[in-house]
């Protein structure tokens, strides 16, 4: 069986940058769309001299808001892809967009265009609460948005953002019964987390920003995983949740530490080359990329082949987010140390915080809460 290879591209360009976000986006009012296309398409033909041949089992369309670009621009891209490379009927195609950057004409030219995943940005069903995170759109354009999804694409998911200032048990119970009753077959869920530079962030320090504390926020996590399991909709990764066999390809991907090449400002990497984990890093300016691009073919300004030990704490860092855990013949084959027979590994599932089996070490509903402390354990092993 061959190996998954995915492929990101990054459009970096939003209507307004939300206070919590602290992604490569960037506000423009005037976007040359035709010249940024060009550009991910000479980036694409430069990467095909390093990326040989390789069926693509995963697209994912991310940003910034990709719902901002016209379905053309969308299907010249995918075209582009797919002469370089290989998308078969069996290729994940997902897109993410925002509610208010949507109308029907435009989710059929995105579904015209190959697209047969959308991933919506709804982060909250609650109008006051859309305001306070800086969103743009209401709670019935989410409806209406989850509504056109559901019958135009064949799979669809939602992002929703919990642990917000206020929330409690009570209020997000009532909003998780009502996005598991609109989700399909995968629903995304976040804690929110307040990252530096952000505005978010300022206010956080300042004290004017006050969000649930750990213990409510476990609280909600643990809440949040009674209620998906009860919809049938159970975690595979520790914010990501769906129907068995409708997990994001993309997704599993990423977190089995599989192969990717990304395009567009800001872009990362991570493939084999020279039987070696290599990763690239392009420019994050949308402007210096495209004009990097367009001069030299390419805008990166990282690149560099992993150590074993770089690798296996990426690779550890990855696997524990996932129910089904580190692959531990794949890790202790990079680490030349065996963590199953370790004792502090023992100590850990002693205490109900980890789990071995079928040569798997994964994480416990009670170690997910504690996931950063047993990352750092493990890797210090």
């Amino acid at each position: 069986m061959k190996e998954p290879f995915g492929i990101y591209i990054h459009w970096p360009f939003c209507l307004t940058k939300c206070p919590y976000c602290d992604f490569n986006s960037h506000v423009r009012s005037d976007i040359d769309e035709a010249r940024f296309l060009f550009a991910f398409q000479r980036e694409m033909k430069t990467m095909r001299t390093r990326i040989k041949y390789r069926n693509v089992s995963s697209i994912f369309i991310g940003g910034g808001t990709p719902s901002l670009m016209m379905p053309q621009t969308v299907e010249e891209l995918l075209n582009t892809v797919s002469t370089l490379w290989n998308i078969s009927s069996k290729t994940e195609i997902t897109l993410e967009a925002n509610p208010s950057s949507i109308d029907q004409s435009r989710f059929h030219g995105y579904r015209s265009a190959g697209v047969n995943r959308l991933s919506i940005g709804v982060q909250a069903l609650d109008n006051q609460e859309l305001k306070r995170l800086g969103r743009r759109h209401s709670k019935e354009q989410a409806l209406q948005a989850i509504t056109l999804a559901r019958s135009i694409f064949p799979s669809f998911s939602f992002d929703i953002i919990y642990a917000r200032p206020g929330q409690n048990e009570k209020s997000w119970y009532k909003e998780l019964e009502q996005a598991l009753h609109l989700s399909g077959d995968h629903l995304s869920l976040y804690q929110l987390s307040i990252e530096e530079k952000t505005p978010f962030h300022h206010l956080y320090t300042a004290g004017k920003l006050k969000i649930p504390d750990h213990e409510t926020a476990a609280n909600l996590y643990l809440l949040t995983q009674e209620l998906t399991h009860k919809h049938r909709l159970p975690a595979y990764e520790i914010s990501n949740h769906a129907v068995p066999g409708a997990e994001s390809k993309h997704n599993l991907l990423y977190w089995r530490y599989q192969p990717y090449v990304g395009f567009g400002p800001g872009a990362h990497s991570r493939f084999t080359e020279n039987n070696r984990k290599t990763v690239t890093i392009t420019e994050k300016s949308p402007e210096l990329w495209m004009k990097s691009v367009e001069n030299y073919g390419n805008a990166l300004v990282q690149e560099e082949y992993l150590l074993p030990s770089q690798e296996a704490d990426e690779m550890l860092l990855m696997g524990l987010r996932l129910q089904e855990g580190l692959n531990l013949i794949a890790y202790e084959t990079l680490t030349k140390k065996s963590l199953s027979s370790h004792t502090k590994v023992n100590k850990l599932e002693e205490e109900g915080y980890i789990e071995i089996t079928n040569n798997r070490l994964r994480t416990t509903i009670k170690g997910r809460i504690l996931l950063n402390y047993l990352i750092k354990e493990l890797a210090s092993i």
